[in-house]
């Protein structure tokens, strides 16, 4: 299955936190969207790998993904290396995506910078003919590279190259987080308190949204910062 947007994320729930309202309105606009999840996030302090992998499952369909699966990479523990970027560029060649997301270039959690760094050399080498990968019937599969990569912001504040008008969309991501309920809040829970778990958490990122919104006139929005120089053919398309 081609993809247009592949979205990559370290951990679940990266991508519902950082870019959801982005992921959901371009579905809205009939593009086939898709996650790759690096981790199951199996050192969260609350919840479990098993009970992350099914609240994947439920925010899948609150977004409407075309493809969503997990590489099962150990979470902390991972590396920007020949073994982990060749099982990337095979997702890759695989959905052949016009547009990769990935984690933020530098966060509070050294896994986001470290999966940021993984997806620009995995994006790179997978355009390559002479590094080969093959699909799961043993098949060779054949270069594809992106044409372009973006990274979404996440808990550090970093400046955006361009906002993305989410404010239509709010609402499903603010379901598509929720759906990893062992994560945030809830009183009721057993689980020792986190960073996320905080009652103020969520809270937060729906100030960040606005924030973003708000640099460009709208009541919510992601920001995004581009790996590459963007290059303009026609100021009339830019809003």
């Amino acid at each position: 299955m081609k993809l247009d947007i592949l979205v990559m994320a370290v951990h679940p729930d990266d991508a519902e936190l950082g870019c959801s309202g982005t992921i959901a309105k371009h579905i809205s606009m009939g593009y086939k969207v898709g996650i790759v999840d690096f981790t199951r996030g199996e050192l969260g302090t609350r919840g479990s790998a098993e009970i992350r992998d099914e609240e994947a499952a439920a925010s899948a369909k609150v977004m409407g993904l075309s493809a969503r699966e997990n590489l099962r990479f150990r979470d902390g523990f991972f590396k920007n290396d020949e073994e982990h970027q060749m099982k990337l560029m095979q997702v890759i060649r695989k959905y052949q995506p016009e547009i990769v997301l990935a984690n933020g270039i530098t966060d509070r959690h050294p896994d986001h910078g470290r999966s940021s760094a993984l997806a620009v050399d995995a994006c790179f080498y997978a355009g390559l003919r002479m590094v080969p990968t093959y699909n799961e019937d043993g098949s060779a599969q054949k270069e594809w590279r992106p044409k372009h990569l973006y990274h979404y912001i996440q808990d550090k504040y970093i400046e955006p190259d361009f906002v993305i008008d989410i404010t239509d969309f709010w609402d499903i991501k603010d379901k598509a987080i929720r759906a990893f309920g062992s994560q945030f809040f809830d009183p009721n829970s057993a689980d020792p308190q986190s960073y996320i778990s905080s009652p103020d958490f969520l809270d937060f990122i729906e100030a960040r949204n606005r924030e973003m919104g708000h640099k460009i006139g709208v009541k919510y929005g992601e920001g995004f910062t581009s790996y590459q120089t963007q290059g303009v053919s026609d100021l009339m398309k830019l809003s």
